[in-house]
């Protein structure tokens, strides 16, 4: 009885042990293959600035974790992307942790047929959104798309 008790511990452990690298192997996968990956930009060519437009940059690490890095010119700062999935309709459902602000942001994001990435949606844990619908809640006005710069 205790042998069998061992090994079930022994498996248990295991398993605990991978299942942390198996969770940042899929979400990986799940951003590489809806193609994410690289650098974006409203505007490639722009330096990067807070008002007109952040050069975002989303990467593997050697680790396997998955990074955000947003890059305002005068600021930058990276942070860890921690799920993704993808719903029926192809949208990209994104957790960042950004412990500069100590909280989660959830962002919806759609490929469109020419290759460019547009934010649908953008809102905290607590359910406050800044982008709803493709349009900035504060304005009103759409979302611009962003195009791959690497």
């Amino acid at each position: 009885m205790t042998r069998c008790l061992s090994r079930w511990i022994a498996a248990a452990l295991l398993l605990a042990a991978i299942a942390p690298a198996a969770s940042a192997e899929t979400l990986a996968v799940t951003i590489e293959q809806w193609g994410l990956l690289g650098s974006w930009a409203v505007d490639c060519a722009a330096k990067p600035d807070r008002d007109k437009g952040a050069l975002l940059t989303y990467e593997i690490r050697k680790d396997g974790r998955v990074m955000y890095r947003r890059n305002f010119g005068g600021a930058k700062d990276e942070n860890e992307v921690v799920s993704a999935t993808v719903s029926a309709e192809g949208l990209l459902n994104v957790m960042v942790y950004f412990p500069s602000l100590h909280q989660a942001r959830e962002f919806g994001l759609v490929l469109l047929k020419d290759g460019s990435l547009r934010a649908i949606y953008n809102r905290s844990e607590r359910g406050e959104y800044t982008i709803r619908d493709g349009k900035y809640v504060a304005t009103g006005a759409p979302t611009p798309t962003q195009q791959r710069c690497d």
